[in-house]
């Protein structure tokens, strides 16, 4: 077998580590998430400690929604890993560049109009990737989150959003790609600077904008009504200088005077369309209902939460803010995109990586940032993506000892056990698991953290 090895060419040798390392990483997801299903079927009663968190039913409820989504990934993840490994075995990468070439040619553009060709090679392989994800995104809509109960769309409705999904989508890449490949061609030595400062002015702009032009696309945001909520909101916010489914949420974003406090509707007790039982439009603080809320079904338990739990949810997030979260995780990006263009720079010119993946007579572009960003670099980007869900879960817990500094520890404690009942997430987890995986503590530890059991 060493011999084999041994005998093969660079770029052979190349194409089948990437092949190996693929599949190595696919194991290795499977086998955890195995260890976690194991702890969805064994664990069919309510543990002591969790006695006063989550009732019988609930759990029961958390238990078989978990394990149908995990069973969904099992086999999701199957198909996608096979879909790659026969799209790089069968030549789908080069046949689908030279497919893009002979579009162009039928507007009379030859090989040296590369961007132009690079853009339609972007747009077929998205296409595909849509079509060929439609299935199993109809299937984990319509199925799954149907079953239990948190898909609120019609069909009509998921495929318009996946149309419109799709052409905004477009309308950015498209634009965004271009201008970077342009700027890797007339940058010299130094390309991998200027195409830094692109992507990071680009990152920023889109910031910027997402409120007010990307955002509306998708949901529709309402100001929170003056009351006794929105006035305690904004005084929170002063004393520290400061989507598509029935799942409960709150969010933070933006900078400067542009920052946005987003509160979904069905985080919010008083607005909840599950609460009210009516298809009519529900009114939540900068909320993020969208148009998801065109099939919403009553359910027979409340869902949401108070007003002192709302703010003590806010507490944290705006924790986050304080904390200079946001920045940190903007700084530590950014210097992985320079490190990675800086790769990039020194790699671009080895022709056995384009020879790997079957371009024998060019080198484009495109097709590098391609092989080296999501083949080569693969090994780094599963470390970095371990260290950065260690980084989060330390900055949950800081965000957490926040709202505790704040007096609010029992108001974030009793919410994060509603959160979990509405959201039907299961305690539970295999510590190995976890720790992959869980960018957000389990919620036991950060209860223990917020000062050890409450009555709920």
């Amino acid at each position: 077998m060493l011999q084999i090895i041994s005998g093969l060419s660079v770029e052979n040798k190349i194409f089948y580590a990437v092949l190996v390392f693929s599949w190595t990483v696919y194991l290795w997801e499977a086998y955890l998430a195995l260890r976690q299903r194991r702890i969805y079927r064994s664990t069919k009663h309510v543990p002591v400690e969790l006695g006063k968190i989550m009732d019988t039913e609930t759990f029961e409820k958390s238990r078989l929604y978990q394990l149908d989504k995990s069973n969904f990934s099992f086999w999701s993840g199957l198909y996608s890993e096979t879909e790659g490994t026969l799209i790089l075995l069968l030549g789908g990468i080069p046949y689908l560049w030279s497919v893009s070439g002979a579009v162009i040619a039928r507007f009379g553009l030859g090989s040296d109009y590369e961007i132009s060709q690079s853009l339609v090679f972007l747009m077929l392989a998205t296409l595909f990737s849509a079509f060929t994800g439609l299935p199993w995104s109809i299937y984990n809509t319509f199925i799954i989150e149907e079953k239990h109960g948190f898909n609120q769309q019609t069909i009509g409705f998921f495929l318009k959003d996946a149309v419109k999904k799709f052409i905004v989508t477009q309308c950015i890449l498209l634009p965004v790609t271009s201008l970077l490949l342009y700027i890797i061609k007339i940058g010299g030595d130094y390309f991998f600077i200027y195409a830094w400062l692109f992507t990071l002015a680009v990152s920023l702009v889109l910031v910027t904008i997402y409120a007010d032009y990307i955002a509306p696309l998708f949901d529709k945001f309402t100001p929170l009504p003056e009351g006794e909520l929105k006035e305690e909101i904004e005084s929170m916010a002063k004393s520290i200088r400061s989507k598509r489914s029935s799942h409960s949420n709150a969010y933070f974003y933006g900078f400067f005077k542009n920052k946005r406090i987003v509160l979904f509707d069905t985080l919010l007790e008083d607005y909840s369309p599950l609460n009210k039982g009516s298809e009519g439009e529900s009114e939540a603080g900068e909320e993020g209902e969208g148009e998801s809320a065109a099939k919403p079904k009553p359910k027979n338990k409340r869902q949401g939460c108070n007003n002192p739990e709302v703010l003590a949810v806010l507490g944290h997030e705006l924790g986050h803010w304080k904390l200079g979260h946001t920045v940190k995780n903007i700084v530590i990006s950014q210097m992985n995109s320079f490190l990675c263009f800086f790769l990039f720079a020194a790699l671009i010119g080895r022709k056995e990586l384009f020879l790997a993946f079957g371009f024998h007579d060019s080198q484009p572009t495109l097709i590098g940032l391609m092989i080296i960003f999501q083949f080569i670099f693969s090994p780094y980007n599963e470390l970095l993506s371990f260290c950065l869900t260690v980084l989060s879960r330390r900055f949950e817990f800081q965000a957490d000892a926040f709202a505790l500094a704040m007096g609010r520890a029992a108001e974030l404690y009793s919410a994060l056990i509603k959160l979990n009942k509405d959201n039907l997430g299961f305690p539970v987890a295999d510590w190995l698991f976890s720790t992959w995986h869980y960018s957000h503590p389990p919620l036991l530890e950060r209860l223990r953290a917020l000062g050890g059991p409450k009555q709920d």
